[in-house]
């Protein structure tokens, strides 16, 4: 569960989870899937430029060595011996993954769907005495945890179906993230070690994810718990310690404030000024209420000194969000914009908010080859938006942010035909780089 997770997995699949996932289903039967049938293709050569040339079988030595070094034993390397085998398919996948942009209200309406809202609910009542243990020992509300839960595997339902180790170890192998890959297979095994899980069980994503809740390996190594009490720390069938697990990761791992607000839906009137609406900007919610933002059905915002941010998803005419230092801990889980969002409207809703407000017009969406050009525009006027790729990322926001003032719009970080059209007929002086919260 890389806190970089859109560049590992999630992005990519998912948009392909949503249409498969059960709306009926609430937990997985006990048994386990079968796993695919051993790779046969031979080791890339770019996986052996930055290992000094060596070999798959020579590198793997080596983490061996490592593994050991740190604590594993070797009769868990002799139990993993034959998952680690090298597999291209699984690199070819992670070089060739694609995040495909959609509006947030397209996304939202369907992995924060009605059934997922139910099905959350009906596992809190189900682990009722799991979900109080955890808020009482970490203070992260049951919703919380339970959107998760819902949006990372609907509940258990998938959880992937790909050899962990043989994933892990292929990752390792390739230069792109080799270190922190070559870490998640150790951890792996120290998973196998510790007795939470034996290499046969150790079934997942094509990056390595583990679980009802999706851990990386290292994220289970020290933040899974043993809930029912078993002995073990078993995230891919007990109930109870994906809740106590997740719970854990969610106030340690990603410092989840006790007692406090994390994503609620406002009202903002048309006046706002737009350069102050953005993660990047924090102001007590009392200094918002005076500038006219007010919840869904007018109610004025609570006169209090409590840190905010008004986040706009689709811009000004979209939905509209109070988004409060809680947040964080979303984008830390995922730094997708989408499905952070997402996933706190998902609790919000599980907790009991009301849908949210559709836009009184449909919102314009820049196509993904314009939304390329604008990022190429950006760069050539001295911006940094991260990988031009076509996606509104949160440097892209940024930057779009400040062309807007630079033109004289509304700044409310959301690209538009008009920006497109003022930046290409300019001669926009190069900027210093824009800088990412």
């Amino acid at each position: 569960m890389s806190r970089t997770r859109c560049a590992i997995a999630a992005c990519a699949t998912i948009f392909a989870f949503a249409s498969a996932a059960s709306a009926q289903q609430l937990l997985p039967p006990p048994g386990r899937p079968a796993a695919p049938a051993a790779p046969k293709a031979a080791p890339s050569p770019r996986g052996a430029s930055c290992h000094n040339g060596a070999s798959f079988d020579r590198f793997l030595a080596e983490l061996k060595q490592q593994a050991v070094a740190e604590g594993v034993s070797q009769r868990t390397i002799a139990e993993a011996a034959p998952h680690l085998v090298y597999d291209q398919g699984i690199v070819n996948r992670d070089r060739g993954q694609r995040v495909f942009g959609q509006l947030f209200t397209e996304f939202a309406g369907r992995m924060a769907a009605v059934y997922r809202m139910q099905n959350g609910q009906q596992h809190i009542k189900q682990y009722a005495a799991a979900f109080a243990r955890a808020e009482k020992e970490y203070g992260v509300p049951p919703a919380v945890i339970a959107a998760f839960w819902g949006l990372e595997s609907d509940f258990g339902a998938n959880m992937g179906n790909l050899p962990t180790l043989r994933s892990l170890v292929s990752l390792a192998y390739d230069c792109r993230r080799s270190e922190m890959f070559a870490k998640e297979t150790i951890a792996a095994l120290k998973i196998i070690d510790r007795g939470d899980l034996h290499p046969d069980e150790m079934i997942g994503s094509w990056a390595g994810e583990l679980g009802q809740t999706q851990f990386l390996p290292v994220h289970y190594v020290n933040y899974a718990v043993d809930y029912d009490g078993d002995g073990r720390r078993d995230l891919l069938r007990s109930g109870p310690d994906v809740i106590g697990s997740t719970a854990n990761y969610i106030a340690n791992g990603l410092k989840w404030r006790r007692g406090e607000p994390w994503l609620e839906e406002i009202k903002v009137p048309p006046n706002l000024p737009w350069e102050q609406t953005d993660l990047s900007t924090q102001q007590p919610r009392s200094k918002w209420a005076q500038l006219g933002v007010t919840y869904p059905d007018g109610r004025p915002l609570p006169n209090d000194n409590l840190a905010a941010s008004v986040l706009l998803p689709m811009g000004r005419t979209g939905p509209a969000f109070m988004a409060y230092p809680n947040f964080a801990a979303y984008t830390e889980w995922n730094n997708s914009l989408i499905y952070s969002t997402t996933a706190g409207y998902l609790a919000s809703r599980i907790a009991g908010a009301a849908p949210m407000r559709k836009p009184a017009q449909p919102v314009a969406q820049l196509p993904f080859n314009e939304l390329k050009e604008l990022q190429q525009l950006l760069v050539r006027a001295g911006y940094n938006v991260g990988k031009i790729d076509g996606v509104l990322g949160q440097q892209s926001r940024i930057a779009v942010k400040a062309m807007q003032i630079k033109y004289g719009l509304p700044a409310d970080s959301w690209p538009t035909a008009e920006l497109l059209a003022r930046i290409r007929g300019g001669t926009a002086q190069a900027q210093p780089q824009a800088t990412v919260r």
